[in-house]
């Protein structure tokens, strides 16, 4: 049995998210980096976004499983990135309202990223998530230290990821840019 993305309004095969980047109103801005916004008829009522959430994670499965768990978050843009260092371009270029990181991707891990990001004013106030395999039992407790909102192990829920993301974007609205 291949494993499968539940909701309420829907019901995806894994093997299907590699062509997510072709469903609702999405594109594929360069090599590792996708765009995904939800559709109006999810809560959007006048089509304008104004919520931007990245996703750092090297493995499209898992990167797709977030990006469908987001979908259902009104007024939400999802930017979805395979590094570290893409994932602070977008940081720097822009309002973002949260980071959703793995910990483990090659060239610069998620310690780092979450680092940089904390060590810069811009950011530093910016809500984090780490959807991570590490199965060091210090992990949780040592991201907590570094200012990570939550953390989420794999195997984990897609819900519970979408719930707690949509309480800290509305418990934390995006900042004007600096």
């Amino acid at each position: 049995m291949r494993p499968v993305i539940s909701s309420p309004s829907t019901e995806l095969d894994i093997a299907s998210c590699r062509n997510l980047h072709f469903v609702n109103r999405s594109a594929v801005l360069a090599e590792g980096i996708r765009v995904l916004t939800g559709d109006a008829k999810m809560g959007n009522v006048n089509g304008a976004v104004n919520r931007k959430v990245v996703i750092v994670e090297d493995t499209d499965t898992c990167a797709a499983t977030l990006e469908i768990a987001f979908l259902s978050i009104p007024d939400l843009t999802v930017v979805a990135v395979s590094s570290a260092r893409q994932a602070l371009e977008i940081l720097h270029n822009g309002p973002v309202a949260a980071l959703v990181t793995d910990l483990h991707m090659p060239r610069m891990d998620g310690f780092e990223l979450i680092r940089r990001v904390r060590a810069d004013s811009r950011l530093d106030g910016m809500p984090v998530i780490v959807v991570s395999g590490d199965t060091d039992p210090r992990t949780p407790e040592r991201v907590s230290q570094m200012g990570v909102n939550a953390f989420f192990s794999k195997p984990y829920s897609p819900a519970a990821v979408r719930d707690k993301l949509e309480h800290l974007l509305d418990a934390n609205p995006t900042p004007e840019p600096k």
